[in-house]
């Protein structure tokens, strides 16, 4: 009898070696559950068994493997009422089933009638009901013995630390899919509810009509064209819709004067940045960058802007990246004063002015978009209809030109 326990204990430890590895390994769980319910028919010498998550919400066990039996639904699920829930939480190891004791663990209710366990095991970490193991018959439909039972009570506790971990591992996998649709829904919610305040703030000026929508998709481009992902690209965007929402609180004849504002009506055309950054800094959006995005995209790299005289190192590259879409729409768009500007014209101001000005890397951004669009490799093109007049090699030789500026002005620097 004592060899007969001896080589039961030796068997367990064997498995519990075995199981050391499968529980650490880098592979699918469906794979470890098979392991691990071997493990258990080899220790407790069963010829069935079945492994068990617990979900909470609502209580119900939910089968993960299955070995031995002939029919057995795939999942098999067992719900629990709160009584069922407390008896297996209550249990200490491993407990054997009879027509006495079913109906206290299990519920009927299920697609798999309990009658066919002989022995349930609770899994509990830190008390808590984390699964099960129920066992089938033995050989021989013998009973199961106190070392069976001891066996399966110490590979117990490594199953159940197993089956929380992919248990929180699929929660945490759900909840972060969940907040990623929330996410788009919302992301969605703010682009159609954006266009449109874009869409009112260019209304008052007659000649600028879809000057906020074009800043954002110009800045959304730059961004992506640097390499920014999906989150923040979407950010600039909403930024870029947003950027001068002050301009609702400007006197609608300013944006009509077809000369030169004065000083004091230029004043009240600047204050558009402070005006608006109230605005946005008492809205709770999901990009926090847009408050200082909307105070600072007149801003420029040589503290000659407005309103704080920001130096380029000062300046977040989110702003340098919306003040640069805000200058290269304002150029390309006709003005009460002056018709657009050609392209090639624009760019080869906008690379003058650029690094001391513009920022050298959003410029940088905006040319690789403009070539994009010359070559139809855009999926949507960046450009209005009709603004793109230069060729892949015109837009090459502007990037020389700007890598050529970029590399003096590092040297000088040096």
């Amino acid at each position: 009898m004592q060899g007969t326990n001896l080589k039961k204990l030796l068997r367990t430890v064997e498995a519990l070696a075995d199981l050391g590895p499968e529980l650490t390994a880098d592979r699918d769980f469906s794979q470890t559950a098979r392991k691990m319910l071997a493990a258990v028919l080899e220790a407790a010498g069963a010829q069935e068994a079945v492994l068990f998550s617990f979900g909470e919400r609502p209580s119900v066990l939910t089968s993960v493997d299955a070995q031995g039996f002939a029919l057995l639904p795939e999942p098999s699920v067992i719900p629990l009422l709160p009584r069922h829930v407390h008896t297996l939480t209550a249990a200490v190891g491993p407990v054997l089933l009879n027509s006495g004791t079913y109906d206290v663990f299990l519920s009927a209710n299920g697609n798999v009638a309990p009658e066919l366990f002989k022995c349930i095991c609770p899994l509990k970490v830190r008390g808590k009901l984390v699964g099960a193991i129920a066992l089938g018959r033995r050989a021989g439909d013998a009973p199961y013995e106190e070392d069976a039972l001891d066996a399966l009570q110490l590979i117990s506790s490594y199953v159940a630390l197993a089956i929380q971990n992919h248990t929180l591992s699929q929660t945490l996998a759900q909840r972060v899919s969940e907040n990623l649709r929330l996410l788009a829904s919302l992301h969605g919610f703010y682009d159609n509810a954006l266009e449109a305040f874009a869409a009112a703030i260019d209304v008052k000026h007659v000649n600028i009509h879809g000057h906020s929508l074009r800043v954002g998709r110009y800045s959304q481009a730059i961004g992506e064209a640097m390499g920014m992902d999906a989150s923040n690209a979407a950010a600039l965007r909403s930024a870029g819709y947003l950027h001068d929402i002050g301009k609702v609180a400007v006197d609608k004849r300013l944006f009509g004067k077809p000369s030169s504002l004065d000083a004091e009506e230029f004043r009240e055309m600047a204050d558009h940045t402070v005006v608006g950054h109230q605005i946005v800094s008492n809205v709770q959006f999901p990009w926090p960058q847009i408050p200082e995005i909307v105070r600072w995209h007149h801003e420029r790299g040589d503290g000659t802007g407005y309103p704080d005289g920001m130096h380029q190192e000062e300046m977040p590259q989110a702003v340098r990246i919306v003040a640069l879409a805000d200058t290269f729409d304002a150029m390309v768009s006709a003005r009460p004063y002056r018709e657009p500007l050609p392209l090639g014209i624009t760019l080869q101001e906008l690379i003058r002015m650029t690094p001391q000005k513009y920022d050298a890397d959003a410029m940088q951004a905006l040319l690789i978009q403009v070539r994009r669009d010359a070559v139809g490799s855009n999926r949507i093109p960046v450009l209005e209809p009709g603004v793109v007049s230069l060729s892949a090699s015109d837009v090459d030789q502007l990037a020389s030109t700007l890598q050529h500026k970029i590399s003096q002005n590092k040297t000088f620097l040096t």
